[in-house]
């Protein structure tokens, strides 16, 4: 009586997929997540780590000795003004980065889409959206170059302007404190308008074009297709803009270093800017630090807040399904 034998090949592939099996399955991802996890920790926790740790000293930089002074810089910031107001201009900065350039560009989005696109061909909405989108890849330095040439109370282009139309004492745009922060809160808007433009256009590209061409049968106007259509079509790229935005206004330092120094009188006088002049200007280095970390939590905080109002967004929508 004759036996059959597996082959041994037949075998070993069993062998291999009850392996398989038995490892966890986070263990297959493995290759792919210590690149990023590596990388993380090398950009991003250890400086972390370091800023914390020199938070907790009072040390002037370089070859000073330093200080452990504990909580004691955090106490100070509790109490510091200057602080205080730099987080307060963070306000006007979310407000002239995230929801003013969001809601024009969410409009823009729709009539280069929906009206000019339909109405002069793709090429024409295509260059439009370019030269939105152009104050973004403008160097900073370049950009602060060319609006102290425009906003320059004396020579400024727009100040020239004024003159010759009739104003004989026109403003001291980036000058005089009440007209500081406006003005710079303007040249955001300008530099940040381009970015949601492009997100929402090319989110409104999976959008089905008989949803727009029934609602117009229906006799639905413009603003009535953008409320009903482009609005809930476009919603998870609009959260991606808000975090976005909101993060970079937060963290916003190359236009204030650039424009204003965040003068006059600290106007505007922004938390990242004001780490800065505490570790270079001032050489208060562990000082700079706290003010750093404090930033750094409070933007991990606003991130997770808006990433669950996302959630929190999609499973009622996946609910009413």
């Amino acid at each position: 009586m004759s036996t059959v034998q597996t082959p041994a090949p037949a075998v070993e592939r069993a062998r291999a997929t009850r392996s398989r099996r038995a490892r966890p399955r986070w263990v297959a991802y493995l290759p792919y997540l210590i690149p990023g996890a590596l990388a993380f920790t090398v950009v991003i926790l250890i400086p972390f780590g370091m800023n914390v740790y020199y938070s907790l000293f009072k040390w002037k930089g370089g070859l000073a000795p330093m200080k452990f002074v504990g909580l004691e810089n955090y106490a100070a910031l509790m109490a510091d003004e200057q602080f205080w107001t730099s987080f307060r201009n963070s306000i006007a900065m979310i407000l002239a980065m995230v929801v003013v350039p969001t809601l024009i560009g969410l409009v823009l989005a729709a009539v280069l889409f929906d009206y000019l696109g339909r109405r002069f061909g793709g090429g024409v909405a295509a260059f439009l959206r370019a030269t939105y989108y152009l104050p973004q890849i403008l160097p900073v330095a370049v950009a602060g170059v060319l609006w102290n040439w425009i906003l320059n109370s004396q020579t400024g282009a727009l100040n020239v302007v004024l003159r010759s139309v009739g104003f004989e004492n026109p403003p001291n745009w980036l000058g005089s404190t009440s007209t500081a922060l406006p003005t710079v809160m303007a040249v955001l808007v300008w530099v940040q308008i381009g970015y949601p433009v492009v997100i929402f256009m090319s989110a409104l590209q999976r959008v089905d074009p008989e949803l727009y061409e029934a609602a117009e049968l229906d006799g639905a106007g413009w603003w009535r297709r953008f409320g009903a259509i482009t609005m809930p079509q476009i919603r998870p790229e609009t959260f991606v803009v808000v975090l976005t935005c909101t993060v970079a206004a937060l963290k916003v330092f190359g236009p204030i270093y650039v424009l204003t120094r965040g003068g006059p009188e600290s106007s505007t006088l922004v938390p990242s800017y004001y780490s800065y002049l505490n570790f270079f200007d001032k050489s208060k280095v562990g000082y700079g630090a706290a003010v750093a970390t404090v930033l750094t939590l409070v933007i991990v905080v606003v991130a997770l807040v808006i990433l669950a109002l996302q959630a929190r967004a999609e499973r009622r929508e996946e609910g009413g399904r």
